[in-house]
């Protein structure tokens, strides 16, 4: 156990050097998706994201929920950690996730999950596409978004 103190020491450290100096609301977004998990199946979901500014057009949070793989009728829990960049005067999004998602009945309940997302932010709703890796294959999606 004692490796393990001084990179808990060090990830606080970060955490405290991150965290912004001012107090600012979290965003809460909604989110639905329908995704192509290529060689296995469709999946739609349906996510719950919270996120905080740290700076300028950045913002980190977490993102979990509930999806829906069509094949078998699985039912998985998306548990992805997220970072997120407004630009081009905020119309426009870029945003990497990752993190494992719980598939429950197909074997291996833990699979990783890492993807890329772009697309179109009005001031509360976003649509976007999403192109991952969902253990064991890739994965593309369509995503709609509404921000609280």
């Amino acid at each position: 156990m004692k490796p393990l103190r001084p990179s808990l020491g060090v990830l606080l450290a970060v955490a405290f050097a991150a965290a912004p100096l001012t107090s600012e609301a979290a965003n809460v977004r909604l989110g639905l998706g329908a995704d192509y998990w290529i060689d296995e199946s469709a999946a739609f979901n349906f996510t719950l994201a919270v996120e905080g500014k740290i700076a300028g057009p950045i913002f980190v949070g977490a993102r979990f929920g509930a999806s829906l793989i069509t094949d078998g009728n699985d039912l998985g829990i998306p548990l992805d950690l997220l970072i997120r960049a407004n630009i081009a005067s905020a119309r426009v999004y870029v945003e990497a996730m990752a993190g494992p998602w719980i598939v429950l009945d197909r074997g291996d309940a833990l699979r990783a999950h890492a993807a890329f997302g772009f697309g179109l932010q009005g001031k509360a709703a976003s649509i976007g596409v999403e192109v991952g890796y969902l253990d064991p294959n890739p994965i593309i999606g369509l995503k709609f978004g509404y921000r609280f």
